[in-house]
C-alpha cells in the first residue's frame, strides 16, 4: 500500500512541476511579444486617430504647434492648439501633430523640443503614460527617460531636464471649450439619498404631548 501511495505522489509532483514550468513560459513569452511589438513599429498594427488639446499643468495653458516653434502658451479653442495624435503600436506609441500646420511635435538627440513636416522619424514617437495623479506624460520612445515638458512660461524644457514625477511633464487630455469633455466630472459625495431624505424629516417634539 505504501509503495503505491508513493507513486501516485511522485506523480503529482512531477505534474506540478511541468504546469509550474509551462505557466512561467508563457508568462516569459508573452512579455517578448509585448516587447517586440513595442520596440518595432508596424503597419499592420491597429491605427488609431484622436483629436484634443493637451492642457499643461505648469503653464495652464495648452500646447500648441506653431511650425517649427512648440510652446504651452496655447488659449483654450486656439486653432494652433488643436492636436491630432496617431496611435499606431501595440505599446501606446503615439506621434501629436498640429491639426492647423501639420508639423509633428518632435524630440532631437539633444533632447530638444521641435516641430516637423515629416514625422515617420523615431524622433517623432512618444510612449503615453498614464500617471496616479490622472495626469497623462510623454516619454520619447528614441531616449527613455526624457519626457516632453515646459517651463512655467511655456518654453519646451530640454528631455535631459526632465522627469515623470515633474509637474512641467504632466498633461491633461482637452477638447476644446464646447465641444466636450473627454474626462468625466467628478461626482463623488458623502451625501446619500438617505441623508438627503433625512433633511426634509420635521424635528421632533422634546417632550411628549399628553393626550387629551
Amino acid at each position: 500500500m505504501q509503495p503505491l501511495t508513493s507513486t501516485l505522489l511522485g506523480l503529482c509532483l512531477q505534474f506540478l512541476v511541468l504546469y509550474l514550468q509551462g505557466s512561467q513560459q508563457a508568462v516569459a513569452d508573452f512579455r517578448v511579444y509585448v516587447e517586440n511589438r513595442t520596440r518595432n513599429p508596424d503597419e499592420l498594427s491597429r491605427k488609431q486617430i484622436r483629436t484634443y488639446q493637451l492642457y499643461s499643468r505648469t503653464t495652464s495653458k495648452h500646447v500648441q504647434v506653431l511650425g517649427k516653434r512648440v510652446n504651452a502658451n496655447g488659449d483654450d479653442g486656439n486653432k494652433y492648439a488643436l492636436l491630432i495624435v496617431e496611435t499606431d503600436t501595440f505599446g501606446s506609441h503615439v506621434r501629436i501633430r498640429g491639426k492647423e500646420t501639420g508639423y509633428y511635435i518632435c524630440m532631437s538627440k539633444s533632447g530638444k523640443v521641435l516641430g516637423k513636416v515629416n514625422g515617420r522619424n523615431q524622433d517623432c514617437v512618444f510612449v503615453e503614460e498614464l500617471l496616479e495623479n490622472n495626469y497623462t506624460a510623454f516619454m520619447s520612445a528614441s531616449y527613455r527617460g526624457w519626457y516632453l515638458g515646459f517651463t512655467r512660461v511655456g518654453r519646451p524644457r530640454k528631455g535631459p531636464r526632465t522627469q515623470q514625477n515633474q509637474r512641467e511633464v504632466h498633461f491633461m487630455k482637452r477638447h476644446p471649450k464646447g465641444k466636450g469633455d473627454i474626462h468625466n466630472p467628478f461626482r463623488f459625495t458623502t451625501i446619500t439619498k438617505r441623508t438627503k431624505r433625512a433633511r426634509h424629516v420635521p424635528p421632533r417634539s422634546r417632550w411628549p404631548v399628553s393626550p387629551t
